[in-house]
């Protein structure tokens, strides 16, 4: 079986969340703020193995688009001029399991 995929992306401008309708039927959002500071290019992730310091001052982040990537993944770009990450159907899922909590450990890490 595969896991689930997303059905419908809709960027909440107003609400800063993406919104994610799963072929499971689930309802997700998940903030933009999490989008970015998660983003899983090797800017963010690390270079190498080498883990950079947490991202600050991200929570009022915007995005100005978002494209396709093939039938697996979603690349955004982001209003602070990020766009090197591809999100893949799994990893929208992963974030959108409890972002509060993400959100929360990012923030404690930055501390």
């Amino acid at each position: 079986m595969t896991s689930p995929h997303p059905v419908e992306l809709r960027f909440q401008k107003a609400a800063k969340n993406l919104h994610i309708v799963f072929d499971t039927g689930e309802a997700r959002d998940i903030p933009y703020e999490l989008l970015r500071v998660a983003s899983p290019s090797a800017e963010v992730q690390g270079h190498g193995g080498a883990k950079p310091l947490p991202l600050l001052n991200k929570q009022e982040i915007g995005v100005l688009s978002a494209s396709p990537v093939g039938h697996y993944a979603v690349r955004i770009k982001f209003d602070d001029g990020h766009d090197s990450g591809l999100f893949t159907w799994s990893y929208l899922r992963e974030l959108s399991e409890d972002p509060a909590a993400r959100l929360a450990a990012h923030h404690a890490a930055k501390a």
